[in-house]
């Protein structure tokens, strides 16, 4: 009789499966240090942008909630009482801020010839006009000008006694009264201004012309596309992104950075025609002493960048899609 009694350490084989040495199973220590590392690449992306989002909630998010809170208290013999909206009424009660607003608007509907300036010469740098590359260091030459230095420079020439009335004067046109004409002051300011600030955006069209195919431009002009076809059809799709990008900043520009053009040129005359947010802010701030009532007008400076510059996004991707 055949003994059936294996030994111990010998197990038949499962069926339908060949008997074979067992692959050995990782050592606990390695499975440790592959789990460890994989939370470490998990872990990753948020470690590296964690400074920037501290750096942003600290110098950014929370002063801008300190000013927001700040709008709702009082200014004065009320200082540091809750007032609720008192100063958002009393805001938009304020003749004065009324101009402001409605300056804002007058901005709004010139950015397009803002970008627009630009936007065209960086094209004709971009397609080797001649001397393009003296044209690009003459455009350039105003971003790098202190606004107080261009606002002197511009009362001079814009004085009512002033070259360019002189020039005017030899071809028959009588004198301008450029910055002390309610009608025409904030005109002349936002013209200096284009003019001070528009080498920084043409840069930015010349970087996003590195980036366009220039097959495309060279397909069109042997399709006998003409300049202006060339630019809606294959620039502007080409560089949707780029316009975007300068049309956001420059609004954001003609909002925040005229404070020093305001007070050289006009110190918000002739009777309050160039106010603008931000200098509105400053008088309140810095001469009538109503850091409360500052805080509201900046709260509803920061809505106005927020609004435009979203429904800037929204227009530009449509229109983009359209051409």
């Amino acid at each position: 009789m055949v003994n059936r009694t294996s030994h111990p350490s010998v197990r038949p084989a499962p069926a339908g499966r060949a008997a074979g040495p067992r692959t050995p199973s990782p050592p606990r220590a390695a499975r440790r240090r592959a789990a460890r590392g994989m939370r470490g690449e998990r872990l990753a992306p948020y470690v590296l942008v964690a400074p920037a989002i501290l750096i942003i909630v600290a110098l950014r998010l929370w002063p801008l909630t300190l000013g927001v809170n700040f709008s709702f208290t009082g200014d004065g013999e009320r200082d540091g009482a809750a007032v609720g909206l008192d100063n958002y009424k009393e805001l938009f009660q304020d003749p004065l801020f009324q101009i402001a607003l409605r300056n804002v608007g007058l901005l709004v509907l010139l950015l397009p010839i803002a970008v627009a300036i630009p936007g065209l010469l960086a094209t004709f740098i971009y397609l080797r006009v001649p001397g393009h590359r003296l044209f690009r260091s003459v455009y350039f030459f105003p971003a790098v000008l202190s606004p107080v230095i261009v606002g002197a420079i511009f009362n001079l020439l814009l004085a009512f006694d002033g070259p360019l009335n002189a020039a005017l004067g030899t071809v028959g046109l009588g004198p301008v009264d450029w910055l002390g004409d309610p009608d025409i002051a904030m005109f002349a300011v936002v013209g200096v201004h284009v003019w001070a600030t528009f080498g920084m955006a043409l840069v930015v069209f010349l970087a996003g012309f590195a980036t366009l195919d220039g097959a495309l431009l060279d397909a069109a002009r042997v399709d006998g596309a003409s300049l202006a076809q060339v630019i809606w059809h294959v620039i502007i799709p080409g560089l949707s992104r780029t316009i975007q990008f300068v049309f956001v900043t420059t609004m954001i520009g003609m909002l925040t950075s005229m404070f020093g053009l305001l007070y050289v040129m006009t110190s918000g005359g002739p009777e309050g025609s160039t106010y603008l947010p931000e200098y509105y802010i400053w008088i309140q701030q810095g001469q009538l002493n109503r850091p409360a009532l500052a805080s509201a007008a900046s709260t509803v400076l920061f809505v106005i960048m927020l609004v435009v510059g979203m429904l800037q996004l929204s227009l530009l991707r449509r229109a983009v899609k359209e051409s």
